[in-house]
């Protein structure tokens, strides 16, 4: 006989994905609120308060410390503060030979360090330098599913796509809403 799987009680967190293909799965509303929340959560780490920053998503602040309450911390005063850190799926877009793909990363800090890579690329296109490529070329970055990331240092193929127009560096993060 068939388990029937178990409903989840009013007070538990959802399910919230850990790998791109999990993600993907999701309504296309729920991918939005997850990626709004990632989102809100980097803007109170820059000092905006919840609700300023759940307004300027559209989110509401109730979904925010729902989702993504392992990212906050409540201060003495009783208001929510951003962890330094964090380990909320983020979807964002690197460029590769040929084109670009989207990587599912979980955490801030790898989100970070995507966004490293970005700006060498961009510096590198914008001044023809490619000291801080070098530097990052070593750099290994694990996406969500356990998996290096590729990081595009060929400096004929950066050129090539940025004559071309693929590379557009507006946000690393993969566009849902």
């Amino acid at each position: 006989m068939a388990k029937i799987p178990k409903r989840r009680r009013s007070g538990q967190r959802p399910r919230l994905p850990k790998t791109l293909a999990e993600f993907d799965k999701l309504p296309h509303r729920s991918q939005v609120a997850i990626e709004n929340v990632a989102h809100v959560v980097t803007r109170m780490r820059e000092g905006v308060s919840l609700k300023s920053a759940a307004v300027e998503y559209g989110v509401d602040p109730r979904t925010v410390v729902k989702l993504g309450g392992s990212a906050l911390r409540k201060t003495n005063g009783g208001r929510y503060a951003a962890k330094r850190s964090d380990t909320l799926f983020r979807s964002l877009i690197v460029p590769v030979h040929g084109g670009r793909i989207e990587v599912g990363v979980r955490g801030s800090r790898a989100a970070s360090e995507l966004s490293k890579r970005a700006a060498a690329q961009r510096e590198f296109l914008a001044t023809g330098d490619d000291t801080k490529l070098r530097k990052l070329r070593k750099t290994k970055i694990l996406d969500a599913s356990g998996r290096e990331v590729p990081f595009l240092t060929d400096e004929d193929e950066l050129a090539r796509q940025g004559d071309l127009g693929v590379l557009s560096f507006e946000s690393i993060y993969a566009r849902r809403g």
